[in-house]
């Protein structure tokens, strides 16, 4: 490998985690990412002449950490009453080399809990983590937000002027605040993951760049900080994402769960996940994530869907609401109990959810009663259901489905 190659690679590889200890270093997320560039422009035209350091990553801190003092050094002597003196003021004027890896991960564990400070909404903090942590432009996260890139880049800019102008702190909460925040990142990290698993519209059933960087994420908060929501969160997207090559056709279509060919499911995955499900249970103070993990956990050890312990899932689900009581939860409850005691069960727990307070416009909900309906053979009660969920969907292989359920009852 060429150096210019290993600069690529680095590149690739590290630069949240340069970018991370820059933004520690000097305070600003703009001037972090002017940085980051500098230093990788540096990379590229020394490292062909005088060899990659034994540590890049530590050379690229340092590159990045001279370079913007220097920048702000020039600009404090054109307008020494600007922002940039002020700046340049607060930074240390030595630029010493890091020999070792000192809080590089800590620093991006710091950036995350940053990112999603209570204080922003979770729109920004979304938007926020996927750019600062994740790496992904703009572009790509607007057409996640189905939004003007204009829009997006807005947020973005006016959450990082809260976080400078409220002098929100780049650290990890202390021991006593930490469970509150600490809530807040699993909740952003596992909503990026379900952007990703399912694409809430658009020709894709999935984002697979957004369900590598949740799990990323949940692995390295998992590596640093020994909780067992951490685990279970990371379990159950180890759990969740172990189905993907199954759960669309070569061309896209949607293939429910009880219709996918298991042989294709990820083992190594699960056999990781289920691990990390044992743990989490294993230990006080397990939450919501743990158990939708223990139910994952159930689906994917079961050889078929017939062969699945249904009954310990519907227990799993009753722990589950009795924790964190929604009527999302209770619909996959009561999809379980159908699938334990017959469709007739299952219908009479739905219908109540199927108000305007409730899930009487969620996509899914309908579908679940229009699968158990037909099930029950129901033909014309499960058509009309059929069309109400695709009047809802948004999601191009989800229409298709429908569509075709809806083709399969009307012949």
């Amino acid at each position: 490998m060429t150096p210019g190659d290993r600069v690529q690679e680095v590149y690739r590889r590290e630069n949240r985690r340069v970018f991370a200890t820059l933004v520690r270093l000097l305070g600003d997320f703009d001037l972090a990412e002017d940085a980051l560039q500098s230093a990788f422009l540096a990379a590229s035209e020394r490292w062909p002449q005088q060899g990659v350091p034994r540590n890049p990553v530590a050379w690229l801190v340092s590159a990045g950490r001279f370079r913007a003092i220097d920048s702000l050094r020039r600009q404090r002597r054109m307008t020494p009453w600007s922002e940039a003196a002020e700046a340049a003021a607060g930074i240390a004027d030595e630029a010493s080399v890091y020999e070792e890896l000192e809080d590089v991960e800590d620093d991006r564990l710091r950036l995350i809990f940053t990112c999603c400070h209570p204080s922003l909404s979770e729109e920004a903090a979304i938007a926020m983590t996927l750019r600062e942590i994740c790496g992904l432009s703009t572009e790509a996260i607007a057409r996640g937000f189905l939004i003007a890139p204009t829009t997006l880049a807005q947020r973005i800019v006016r959450a990082k002027s809260k976080i400078r102008d409220a002098r929100i702190p780049y650290e990890v909460p202390d021991r006593d605040a930490l469970p509150a925040r600490l809530g807040r990142v699993l909740r952003v990290i596992y909503l990026v993951f379900n952007e990703g698993h399912s694409a809430a519209q658009g020709a894709d059933l999935m984002r697979p760049d957004l369900t590598a960087e949740a799990i990323r994420l949940a692995r390295l908060l998992a590596d640093l900080i020994p909780d067992p929501e951490v685990r279970g969160l990371l379990a159950l997207l180890l759990l969740q994402d172990s189905r993907r090559r199954a759960r669309t056709t070569a061309s896209g279509d949607l293939v429910p769960l009880e219709a996918q060919d298991r042989t294709l499911w990820d083992r190594a995955a699960i056999a990781e996940g289920v691990s990390l499900v044992r743990q989490a249970l294993g230990v006080h103070g397990f939450g919501s994530y743990a158990l939708q993990a223990a139910i994952a956990a159930v689906h994917a050890e079961a050889p078929s869907s017939e062969a699945t312990d249904w009954a310990e899932i519907v227990g799993l689900y009753d722990a589950l609401l009795h924790r964190e009581p929604s009527p999302v939860i209770a619909l996959n409850r009561a999809v379980a109990v159908a699938m334990r005691d017959g469709p007739e069960a299952g219908l009479a727990l739905i219908e109540p959810l199927l108000t305007p307070e409730l899930l009487g416009g969620y996509h899914l909900a309908h579908a679940a009663k229009a699968e158990l309906l037909r099930r029950a053979g129901h033909c014309d009660a499960a058509k009309s259901a059929y069309e109400a969920s695709l009047g809802l969907a948004r999601q191009d292989p989800e229409k298709r489905f429908l569509r075709a359920r809806l083709a399969e009852i009307s012949d």
